[in-house]
């Protein structure tokens, strides 16, 4: 069998993931944090995982509106990542650009790990054999309570395969957020999205001033 081919180290730009359950709010704080990247005259390219590609974007499709089951849903994420890793986030911190983007592999091991209890060491070989060591820099996590993710995602448009899952999954999906960032704490900065706009935005503020960005 071909072992997969391996990547020069540390590419030249920034790679920044943002997580959380659905319903936390991330996806309105995206366009404010690239903007900040933007005002220093630098390239910023926003995506979304699952998808970033074409191919990646279908098989997004099928990962959140098909039944199947735990496995295959994990390997259609990881072949969506692979497809997006290699066509977009690699280029992209090639040329020096700030990768912004909306979930990555701390979601996989939250969902299909924590909410669907799949088994996290197939996960991580699967992160190992598809990223070939490439990690985000930082990574910003919108903690909040699944109850609470429950009624915004109500108000706000009609559900997904996993949307529609009852509270204990998204319970358990919390928990495997917080798995990864007790893993890599330098990494993944938990931020309380239970506040009001302005106090999330103060928060990651916070956080990218304390690095220096």
């Amino acid at each position: 069998m071909t072992e997969p081919r391996t990547h020069s180290p540390a590419p030249a730009g920034r790679f920044i993931t943002i997580e959380g359950i659905d319903g936390a709010g991330k996806t309105s704080h995206v366009e404010a944090i690239a903007q900040r990247w933007r005002a220093r005259g630098l390239e910023v390219v926003r995506s979304r995982e699952p998808g970033g590609t074409p191919l990646a974007e279908m098989l997004r499709d099928l990962v959140l509106n098909e039944a199947m089951d735990p496995l295959t849903e994990a390997l259609l994420v990881f072949a969506a990542r692979r497809d997006h890793t290699e066509r977009v986030i690699r280029p992209a911190l090639a040329r020096g650009a700030v990768v912004l983007c909306d979930r990555y592999t701390d979601a996989t091991f939250a969902y299909q790990g924590g909410g669907r209890g799949f088994d996290l060491a197939v996960l991580t070989q699967l992160e190992a054999w598809v990223q070939q060591g490439l990690q985000p820099d930082l990574t910003l996590w919108f903690d909040l309570p699944a109850e609470v993710a429950a009624q915004r995602r109500g108000a706000a448009r009609a559900p997904d395969r996993f949307e529609r899952e009852e509270l204990d999954f998204f319970d358990a999906v919390r928990a495997g957020y917080a798995r990864r960032e007790r893993a890599d704490p330098q990494r993944v900065r938990r931020l309380d999205a239970s506040g009001t706009p302005e106090q999330v935005a103060h928060a990651w503020q916070a956080v990218l001033e304390s690095l220096g960005w």
